[in-house]
This record gives structure tokens, sequence and C-alpha cells, in this order.
């Protein structure tokens, strides 16, 4: 996408060569619809469609023989034009690619045509009919506000088109155009980008200002760096570690990442580099201009000394086109990789590009060597740990005790030996108390209340204090679960103290230093003397004015870094490396964020009772102690440094307490600092003056640009929330209609169901009714035939009684009978026994 830099600074291009380089805009804008009707150049809006011959020549330079009047101009035959249209919205790159889409669709009858594209922005682009070169219409360049290319894999690919402000600015009109060679559409925005910010009265020079040149006057030296960074899971993106021994990158498949460039020069007089127009990236080494892809451009500016360039794109690996150095590579292998960086540099016709081969090598999300400093867990082990004590000496005790009851009799006054016990380390069991008498909270009734009041209101900044919370000491037991207490009271601070201070509000790090205060003291208290650090000991200062005091107390680390370590301070001048670059953390959050605990407490036990410039003291005890590792490292090797073994080295109780000691025993006077305060002053002074005022106001004009864009981005988001609100909640409401039509559906069910169960139920009880009759009188009849039964039984009964009576009497007659049988027997017997008898006895008388 290329902008007029009369009107925007953002412009992308190609550089020279460049092929199949696709634009895309890194900020959007809100539109309007509009309608298109294509049309002829030169003529109204609503007449005919234009061409659907899609022919393109090679592009030939001008040459004397041409009837074009501007010099220097780049001609582009056999073009195809596929009309024009009223827009409203004439820098919206949705809006112009919307119109390409549909001019493209709706062209019917072929024009062809030549554009010439004049080199200074004095001139005008022509459209020449191709037979006699007749001009068909022409535009002058500063009317041109916006040029814009279709993307890669598009139908729209081998189209660009660029609005123009017609009749006085009071309607914006889009001319779309077509080429049949892709690589064409490269040149040709590249072409609007030299046309946009050259000037000719800039490209011509008096011989009488041009010096003598020497061999070398026209050599210039360019240190170029390359960092990646990769995306933590937390939000942020940390810079990948680099083998030193291969000198590669070691990367992590499937992460976002960011490239980041850094331009100085190291001889000859100063070139100014304007901007950034293009960061380009590709798999491979030796690579063609076809096989880079554009990256989109976050950031480009100098850093605060103005010593260096910076540019910053975010990259996507996971796109088709960066497979290559999105998959694992083999164990001690490793693979190429190109980046580019398109620069347009003051006195230098032509763009400059860098280019950058890198060798990389591709580990798996989840490798724990990724981290060169041993197991990860200790990277994370800074974040809010480390033990910290509550015992302490009984003599020690016993001294606070004396001297805070002095205290307490009168408040406005500190007693006189409390700086000397400080640097000493205030117990643990009285940093609560202590640390609210030094920052003056000991009668906050009045903020308490504030604050209880503030806590309900809504914050801008939500989102942002949200995201924070979940990463603020996460190895803390207090802090570590999400929701828990300690989060929602660390939530509660941040989010009031964003509400309290509207100019400065939420700024990234004050969770930590919020979470330092709560871990002594309840969340009203806590929010108390956050707002004392913030406003009476001068900590909001350094996000006011574009950070304009944090970048005078870098000034002041690096003199005081030339007075007290002046061989460290030389090698960080020899390998570019300055003091934003590790020390920013250090000023903004207060050493919190990455220190043990103990280490913490005991800086800001300093820092309340001395004010903030003992950061100087610890900054300064800490390149002290770093400074044999600082010196032998390179740029890359310093900020790694920094990173991790700096605060693991604080690990131990002991080095902290010497680190300490040492930076109590660094005499920094308030007077050295000023001094410094003030030479900066004159320093920014001196280069204001020296600035031209049009490059003061286009510096000025891009920061304005800058927070325009941010504040844009921030509407666009909170715009796609408001829409991702309503769609949620439309899916929401569809949803429910839904659940609430199957459940009347559900309910009508039920009640049919219900009313057939109470029509079963009715026969039911008929039925039941019924059987309950036929039960009745079966009962009554069964109950008849029993006592029936009942009676025969009896007779039955009766009458067996009496046959066994008759059977017995009958037995008896039976016995009777045989007895007298037998009795008649026997008598018989005796009978015929005696007559035998006497029958004989007479014989023998005889």
């Amino acid at each position: 996408v290329l902008m007029d830099p009369s009107v925007s600074d953002a412009g992308l291009g190609s550089g020279p060569g460049m092929e199949s380089v696709t634009g895309s805009s890194h900020h959007h804008h809100h539109h309007h619809p509009t309608t298109a009707s294509p049309v002829p150049p030169g003529s109204d809006p609503l007449s005919a469609p234009s061409p659907k011959l899609e022919i393109a020549l090679p592009v030939q330079t001008a040459q004397e023989s041409d009837p074009i009047p501007d010099e220097d101009s780049v001609v582009f035959s056999q073009l195809t034009y596929l009309g024009c249209a009223s827009v409203n919205a004439p820098r919206s790159e949705v809006e112009a690619l919307r119109m390409m889409s549909i001019l493209r669709g709706q062209c019917q009858v072929p024009l062809d045509v030549t554009l010439s594209v004049p080199g200074v922005s004095e001139g005008t682009v022509r459209l020449l009919d191709p037979n006699n070169s007749t001009e068909i219409a022409n535009y002058p360049i500063y009317k041109i506000l916006f040029c814009v290319r279709g993307h890669d894999g598009t139908p729209e690919s081998d189209c660009f088109a660029f609005t123009e402000s017609h009749y006085n600015a009071e309607i914006f009109r889009i001319h779309v155009f077509r080429c049949q060679i892709r690589e064409a559409v490269s040149r040709i925005l590249y072409s609007f980008a030299t046309a946009f910010r050259r000037s000719a009265k800039k490209t011509v020079l008096s011989s009488q200002q041009t010096a003598p040149l020497t061999p070398d006057s026209d050599l210039f030296t360019f240190t170029v760096s390359l960092e990646i960074r990769e995306d933590d899971g937390k939000g942020t993106f940390s810079a990948v570690a680099k083998d030193k021994d291969k000198q590669s990158f070691k990367l992590r498949a499937g992460l976002d990442k960011k490239i980041v460039i850094y331009v100085q020069q190291t001889s000859n007089k100063e070139l100014a580099i304007e901007r950034c127009f293009g960061l380009l990236l590709s798999p491979g080494k030796n690579v063609k201009n076809s096989d880079m892809h554009l990256l989109d451009l976050e950031s480009m500016g100098k850093s605060s000394d103005g010593k260096s360039y910076i540019i910053t794109g975010s990259w996507n690996p996971n796109t088709p086109q960066f497979q290559a150095v999105n998959e694992e590579t083999p164990k001690d292998k490793f693979m190429y990789m190109t980046t580019a960086v398109d620069l347009v540099i003051t006195e230098v016709e032509e763009p400059v590009r860098f280019l950058l081969e890198t060798r990389v090598r591709v580990c798996s999300p989840n490798d724990r060597l990724f981290w060169p400093f041993g197991n990860t867990s200790a990277f994370y082990f800074f974040y809010g740990s480390g033990d910290v004590s509550k015992e302490c000496a009984e003599k020690i005790l016993e001294t606070w005790g004396d001297l805070l009851s002095k205290w307490h009799m009168n408040l406005s006054v500190r007693p006189r030996q409390l700086p000397a016990l400080v640097r000493s380390g205030i117990p643990e069991a009285l940093r609560g108390e202590v640390w609210q008498l030094l920052a003056g909270c000991h009668n906050n009734d009045h903020q308490v209340e504030e604050y209880r009041t503030l806590i309900t209101k809504e914050s801008p900044q939500d989102s942002a204090i949200t995201r924070d919370i979940n990463r603020t000491f996460p190895a803390h037991d207090y802090f570590k679960d999400t929701g828990g207490d300690g989060q929602d009271s660390l939530y509660k601070i941040c989010k009031a103290y964003s509400v309290y201070d509207e100019e400065i509000g939420y700024c990234q790090g004050q969770s930590f230093l919020a979470a330092v205060l709560l871990l002594h003291m309840p969340e009203e208290q806590a929010f108390s003397v956050l707002v004392k650090i913030m406003f009476h000991y001068g900590l909001r200062d350094l996000f006011k004015q574009n950070f304009e005091d944090l970048h005078c107390k870098f000034f002041q680390l690096e003199r005081l870094m030339q007075e007290y370590i002046p061989d460290l301070y030389t090698h960080f001048l020899n390998v570019g490396l300055e003091a934003h670059m590790y020390a920013s953390q250090w000023f903004l959050t207060l050493f919190t964020a990455k220190f043990p605990l103990y280490m913490v407490f005991h800086i800001i036990d300093l820092l309340l009772c001395e004010g903030i410039s003992v950061i100087f003291n610890v900054a300064l005890a800490l390149l002290k102690t770093s400074k044999d590792d600082l010196i032998q490292a390179d740029f890359e090797g310093a900020l790694k440094f920094f990173r991790v073994p700096v605060p693991k080295r604080y690990r131990s109780e002991e080095n902290a307490k010497k680190l300490m000691e040492l930076a109590c025993s660094m005499k920094i006077s308030q007077k050295k600092l000023k001094k410094f305060e003030k030479e900066y002053h004159t320093m920014r002074e001196q280069q204001e003056q020296q600035e031209a005022p049009i490059e003061r106001y286009e510096r000025e004009n891009r920061r304005l640009q800058e927070a325009n864009m941010r504040l844009e981005q921030e509407n666009d988001d909170l715009a796609h929330e408001l829409v991702s609100s309503k769609i949620a909640l439309r899916k929401d409401l569809d949803n429910a209609e839904e659940k609430a039509d199957a459940l009347n559906k559900e309910l009508l069910l039920t009640k049919q169901k219900l009313v057939d169960s109470e029509d079963e139920k009715r026969r039911l009880e008929e039925e039941s009714a019924q059987l309950k009759e036929m039960c009745r009188r079966e009962l009554d009849k069964s109950e008849s035939e029993i006592k029936k039964n009942g009676s025969i039984i009896g007779e039955y009964k009766q009458v067996c009684s009496q046959m066994e009576i008759l059977s017995s009497l009958q037995s008896l007659v039976y016995v009777n009978v045989f007895y007298r049988q037998i009795s008649f027997k026997q008598s018989n017997w005796w009978f015929l026994t005696l007559l035998g008898v006497k029958t004989h006895t007479n014989k023998r008388q005889v």
C-alpha cells in the first residue's frame, strides 16, 4: 500500500527490481458503502463499463522522442484500464480492494492504455493512447492520495489502483488497472513510491555546493543487526536463543514471531533514514527477488539517542510460503533464511536494500533445550520467587522498635538513624508498617474511601490489566491461581489506579510493583503507597511526554557508566548497545519484574527512603559486578546476558546482599545527576535547533500519525470487539430462541402426554372399579360357597362320626360273636375232653 507522504508516512513498496511483492496495510480504516460504476478515464463516473482485455508489455523508460513533458518518467505499456468509481474512504485499503474486485468483475469493453509515472513529486501521472501516445487523462502527483495492489492468491493479484482527489477534494475517485505479468505491478508501485518521496529541488545540486570528492567520500558504512523474537505464551515476544558455536538461531515451530532490524551508520557523514518501505523474508540464501515475501511492518523509527534506526515487523511462519522454516530440522543440521529491509535514505536517489543471510535450526515448540541457560524452569524462577524470612535478630527488632516508638511521636520528622537502618534492610515483619510511614500514608482515610469508589468504576484499560495480571509473579503462591484472592486484589488495585490517573492510566509493569506492595499490606493501603510512588517519587513522570524523562534517565546512566565503569561504557559504545535496550525495565518496574523477592524488597526499602535515584545505584552495581562477562560479549550476547544470567546470579541471597552493599556504598550525588540532566536537555535543544523545521514537522507528523494509527487500531479493535459481541449476542439469542422453540415443542408434547395420561388414568380407574366390583361379587360368592362347604363338611363329619360309632358297634358285635364262638368251642372241647376221660375211665374199670 502506498500513500502520499503529505498525508501519511506509512508508505510501502518494492525495491529496485523486486518482483511479486504484495503490499498489505498494517492499519485499518472505517469506510462507508459506495456504488461502483466503471467508466473510462476523464469521463463521468456514470458512463459505460471499461475493458476486460488482459494484456501488458515490458516496462520501458521514456525517451526524448516521447511526447511526455515530465523528465525522468517511467512508461508502462499495454496496460488494461478497468475504469474508475467514486469512493468515500480514499485511503482505505479495504475499500480500494473491494472496488478493485468490483471493477475487475464488471469490466467488459477492453481499453488499452500506456501509463507514464514521473520520477519526482512535482510531476504528473499520465494515461496515454498506446497507438499514437496521445494523452487521455492526467493526474498530478499531489492529488494522488493512495496506491494499492491486489493481494497474492486472489484474482486481483495482477491489478493495482490509485485514488485521487477530484473537483477540489470534494470527490474522491479510484482508478483501477490490470497487468498480464504480475511482476510489473511491483515495479509500478515502486515508481509511485519514488514519485511520492522525491523532490526535484532536492535532486539538483549546485556545482558550487559540491565539495571535492575524495576516494572514500562516497563510501558509507552501516552495521545491520537482526533479532528474532517469539511468542512466549504470556502475551509478549522474547528474543530467541542463538547457538554460539554454530552461529545459528534456534527457532520453535508454529510460534508467531517478530523480526527486529537495527541499522546504524558507522562511517562518513550521517545520512538520515527517512523510512522503511519494505521488510521481506524468504527461506534459503541467494534467493531471487520473486521469492521474497513482504512482512507486516509494526513500527519504525530512531532509537532514543538517535544513533540507530529500528524496524519491527510481524512474521507468521504458519503460512505456506514459510513452510520450509517452520518444519523441525534434523539434529546437528541447519538451514538458511534471508531477511531484507528496503530503506529510503536522504541524498541517495535510489532506495537501499540490506540483505541478511542467517542460519537457523527449527526445534519442537516444547523443546526444553530451546533456552540456552539450562532448565527452562529457571527462567521463570525470578518472577515472584525467593523465600523471604520473617525471622530477625532480637537486637535488631529492639532497635527498630525504639525507632518506631520515637517516630510515631512525630510522624512529620524522620528519625536521624533511619537511613542507616534502611540500608541494612527493613525487617520483613515490619516492612508493611515502615513502607507506609516512609511514603507518608499514615493518614490516608480519605484515599481509602476514594479507592473503594474507584474499584466500582469501569476502566478503559481493563483488557490490558487482565492480561498482565496472569503473568505477574506466576511462581508465587498468592498470585499463581487464576481468579484467586491474590489476582483479584491485584486486579482491583491496577484498575483503581488506571481510573485515578487519567493522564497516564495503567502502564505495563505497574502490576509487579502493586504485587510487591500487596504482599505487605491490605489492598487499600497498597493502593495509597502506589499512588505516592507514582506521584511523589516521580515514577509516573517516566511515562509522560513520550517517555522524555525516561530517555533522560538513560542518558544519566550512560554518563555515570562513563565515570564509574569507563571500560564497559566504551565496550557498549563499540558494539552499539544502548541503555534503553537493557535498562528500561529497571526504571519502569523498579527491578520488581525479574529479580528474587528478597532483593526486590530491599530495593523498595531504599527507594521509599532515599528516592528514585537509588535505581542508578543498583543499576551501576549490577553493571559493575557483571562487567567481566559483559565485556567479553557481543551485542546479542550482552542482551541475552541481561535477560537471564543477571537475574539468575542473584538467586543466591548472599550474592544479592553483596550487590545491595555495593549499591549502598556508591555515592551518587544529586548535584551530579542534575548536571547530567542539564547536559541532556542542552543536547536535545541543540538537536532541535540543528534540525530543519521541515524535518521537525515531519518527525512530529510521523509521531502524530503513529498516535493516530494506534488510536485507529484501538478504535478498530473496539469496533471489532463490539461487532464480535453483537455477533456473539445474536448467536446466543438465536440459540436461546432455538432452545425456547425446542422447549415449547417439548412442552406441547408433555401436555399431550399429560392429557393422554389423564385419559389412561380415567380408563384405568374405571377398569379398577369394575375389577373391584367383580372381586367383591366373587368374594361374596366365595364366602357363600365357603359357608355351604362348611355346613357340608360339618354334616360329613357328623356322618363320619356316626359311621365310626356304627363301625365300632359292628366291631364289638363281631368280637362278641367271635368270643361266643370261642367260648362255645372251648366249652365243647371241655365237654368232649371230659367225656373222653370218663369213657376211658369206664373202660378201665370194666
